[in-house]
């Protein structure tokens, strides 16, 4: 009969319970003497029960060491033989394994391939469709260029128009040669007008002498003080009417030539102005390269047109080396147009929906820095309290020139100067440069609305409630003498000191000087004048005569002789202004 460890346990169990059954009744044994007897025999029979037990259980013990030696032999055996067979199934799955590995890399590499090819057809006919457009891009090219030949035979044309109206204008020029005989001949008449005056000047002479005798006889003069008397007189007659008939002469002639002065002005002027246009209307931008025109133009011509849309300013792309032009007489459009040209040409990515969003960020860029400048100006002139939109407007003046100064720069002068002759005379100073930093104020946008800048200005400061004083001075700034505060004198003044500075405008001040000098010069070479002043920086010359030997009649002839000399011997821009003054006074002592 096999035990099994759970047989082995059950009987260690009972030994154990036996054992303290002895235990027991050794207890017991110590306790009574009277039944140590039953205790002997008892303890005799647990030693045979331990003794048999003990065996039983050595057999037990021997049997379960058996069967377990028994038992982890099979099991060596069993995982010997798992091990063989997982050994041979891991062998049979790395070989299955390599086996499909090795499918799998030939189907990666013929999807690779796959790929591949389909990836050259793909950038083929990418290459195909960049060289058609490259070959309409040359198309567009060809066309434009073809544009710019017909452009050039226009101008070619142009030029033969001009040349006819070259001759045009000399036919013109023979015409105001007639018409300058014409004159002449006017002046021979009259020549035979002061001939006539001298035949009837003989005759009075005649007349006189036959009254001579009867003068001497009722006035009882000689011949020679009544003589003297009458040729005083006739003398003091014919002066005054040579004086007067040399005036109406004078208007009449000035209207004519007025006349053909103002064509002769719109001749010149049509003549010139491709000249004045290309220095004041015409920006240029640098450009990387050459190739970058054609990113400009875009495919058929589509980004320039965009361009021009949203900017309105001409673009012109020709053969100038790295550089392309904006055309327009707005010079804010023209700077709008250039910001965002130059960064088109930085950034490289030249579309229309970029280039709408490149000229909406450059407008907002120059509002800001039209308001920047206005600010500045009103800080530099010393001027609080302009609202947003006159300070939007005074910006606007540092695009605008006037003979070459810049208009804005020209206002923070005047207020300067206009605070400064109010403090003087006891003003108030503040109001006196918030009316200088104004007075131009229309020419912000006199190219928008109609009207003077001066009726411009007047509106623009109501709307935006300035002081009375201020639109008086806005108002009357170019005439004083009709202005009702003190303040428009005073910013009159300033601004005919800011335009005389010597070098604000265009001319050196060298030539200032000797223009002035000349001037007074001339005018002093004549007799009779006691002193002359070049005021108003040349405009105007005032001629002080002596008044013992001018008389008013010839004081008009003098004028006339001085503006002539002037015309002749000088070049200055504009007109100048001769006045004669002649003062007369009476002097006498009460004793």
């Amino acid at each position: 009969m096999a035990f099994t460890p759970l047989d082995l346990i059950l009987t260690l169990i009972v030994i154990v319970l036996a054992a303290v059954v002895v235990l027991l009744l050794q207890r017991s044994n110590r306790q009574t003497e009277v039944n140590k007897s039953e205790l002997e025999a008892a303890r005799r029979e647990a030693q045979q029960t331990l003794e048999a037990a003990r065996r039983q259980a050595q057999t037990a013990l021997e049997q379960a060491q058996s069967q377990a030696q028994a038992l982890l032999e099979a099991a060596r055996a069993e995982a010997q033989s798992l091990r063989q067979s997982a050994q041979t199934e891991v062998q049979n799955l790395r070989q299955s394994a390599q086996a499909e590995l090795e499918r799998l890399r030939q189907q990666g590499e013929e999807r690779l391939r796959q790929q591949l090819r389909e990836e050259r057809e793909r950038l083929q006919a990418s290459l195909q469709a960049e060289r058609e457009a490259l070959l309409s891009e040359r198309a567009s090219l060809q066309a434009e260029r073809e544009r710019l030949q017909a452009d050039l035979q226009a101008s070619r044309a142009e030029r033969e128009e001009l040349k006819r109206e070259t001759e045009r204008l000399a036919r013109r020029g023979e015409q105001l040669d007639a018409r300058a005989a014409k004159l002449d001949e006017q002046e021979e008449k009259l020549d035979a007008l002061e001939k006539a005056l001298e035949a009837r000047q003989a005759e009075l002479a005649q007349r006189e002498r036959q009254i001579d005798l009867k003068l001497q006889e009722v006035a009882g003069m000689s011949r020679e003080e009544a003589q003297n008397l009458l040729l005083s007189r006739l003398d003091a007659e014919l002066e005054e009417e040579k004086a007067l008939r040399v005036k109406a002469n004078l208007e009449r002639i000035r209207l004519e030539v007025k006349r053909e002065a103002q064509k002769l002005l719109a001749q010149a002027a049509q003549r010139q102005a491709s000249e004045t246009a290309a220095a004041l209307a015409v920006s240029v931008v640098p450009i990387p390269s050459d190739a970058m025109k054609g990113r400009i133009i875009g495919r058929e011509g589509r980004n320039i047109r965009t361009f021009e849309a949203l900017t309105g300013v001409d673009l012109i792309i020709d053969d100038t080396p790295e550089a392309v032009l904006l055309s327009s007489f707005n010079p804010m459009r023209r700077e709008i147009a250039r910001m965002a040209l130059e960064q088109l040409v930085a950034d490289g990515r030249i579309h229309p929906s970029r280039i709408e969003e490149v000229v909406e960020k450059a407008k907002n860029e120059m509002k800001t820095f039209i308001y920047e400048r206005g600010e500045e100006a009103a800080l530099e002139a010393g001027v609080v309290g302009l609202k947003p939109g006159l300070v939007q407007l005074l910006g606007r003046l540092h695009f605008r020139s006037s003979y070459g100064q810049n208009v804005l720069k020209h206002s923070v002068q005047v207020a300067h100067l206009t605070g400064i002759m109010a403090a003087e005379l006891g003003l108030d100073a503040a109001l006196g440069r918030r009316a200088g930093l104004l007075h131009d104020l229309g020419k912000s946008v006199d190219r928008e609305i109609e009207g003077t800048h001066v009726e411009i200005g007047v509106t623009l400061a109501t709307r935006f409630g300035e002081p009375k004083e201020v639109i008086d001075a806005i108002a009357h700034h170019h005439d004083p003498e009709n202005g009702e505060t003190l303040y428009s004198v005073l910013a009159a003044a300033a601004d005919a000191i800011s335009a005389a500075r010597p070098g604000a405008r265009r001319e050196s001040l060298e030539e200032y000087i000797q223009r002035l000098e000349q001037l007074e010069r001339i005018a002093l070479s004549f007799p009779g004048v006691d002193n002359a002043f070049a005021v108003q920086a040349g405009r105007e010359v005032r001629v002080i005569v002596k008044p013992d030997r001018i008389s008013d009649a010839k004081a008009v002839l003098l004028a006339r002789e001085i503006a002539g000399r002037i015309e002749r011997d000088m070049n200055y821009p504009g007109q100048v202004q001769v006045t004669v003054v002649r003062e007369s006074r009476a002097v006498e002592y009460a004793k």
